[in-house]
């Protein structure tokens, strides 16, 4: 759909998003290491020993001795640090890196880390609860910088951000018709697309957490939609 590349929205509050930068980091260090940079066996090994799998997170099946290496309830956190390819984690790290360090500089340090690993396992929950006796693994952050780009949206909807269009299309566009028309396609995808292997049922249950949570989770005095623009 579009490639962000740069928002045009200054940090107030922390001098720099350690929290937001590590969480990227964290991300590459597992698909270089974990997922061996996206080794075909690797990749598989690691969705089943560490992402999240409905019938194992339920106690309806238990995983293989040599891939249960973490308690079952770990795999809420943990699938939101893996992707299945290079292309997956470069999607996600940019969402983050560009949206990330203003809903870091919104919220501190500490609540920010907090916000977004309940999005990861509310996304994830969404997910295997969609379909209990799923043993289909569920991967990627995308749950996570779903609630990510919620919160941002309610916070700066008037910033304007360049992004690529159909990856290639340079545009300057406000954030409340980019990322609105990015959350109608997450929502549109859940409603009529049918099968998929994208678990649009995750993005939309991290967009509605970011939504929630912004709305107690911002520091004291930092306006929602821009408002301190006025």
């Amino acid at each position: 759909m579009f490639i962000p590349l740069h928002d045009q929205n200054s940090l107030e509050h922390v001098a720099r998003p350690y929290v937001n930068l590590t969480l990227i980091a964290l991300n590459v260090l597992v698909f270089l290491v974990l997922q061996d940079a996206g080794e075909y066996k690797a990749i598989n090994a690691s969705s089943v020993s560490h992402g999240l799998i409905p019938v194992v997170l339920f106690d309806i099946r238990d995983l293989a001795p040599q891939f249960q290496v973490l308690p079952d309830w770990m795999s809420l956190v943990t699938y939101a640090f893996l992707h299945g390819n290079f292309t997956h984690l470069i999607g996600n790290m940019l969402f983050l890196w560009v949206f990330g360090d203003n809903v870091e500089d919104a919220m501190g340090h500490f609540r920010y880390l907090l916000f977004y690993l309940i999005c990861a396992v509310t996304s994830g929950m969404a997910y295997a609860l969609l379909d209990l006796n799923s043993d289909t693994p569920l991967i990627g952050a995308s749950g996570a910088v779903s609630g990510v780009v919620a919160a941002y949206l309610m916070l700066h909807p008037r910033v304007k951000v360049w992004v690529l269009v159909f990856a290639r299309i340079p545009l300057r566009l406000t954030a409340q018709w980019l990322l609105g028309a990015w959350v109608l396609f997450q929502v549109g995808n859940l409603l009529f697309a049918g099968e998929s292997q994208v678990a649009w049922i995750a993005h939309v249950g991290g967009l509605a957490t970011g939504a929630v949570l912004v709305l107690f989770m911002r520091r004291k005095g930092v306006a929602l939609f821009d408002r301190d623009l006025g």
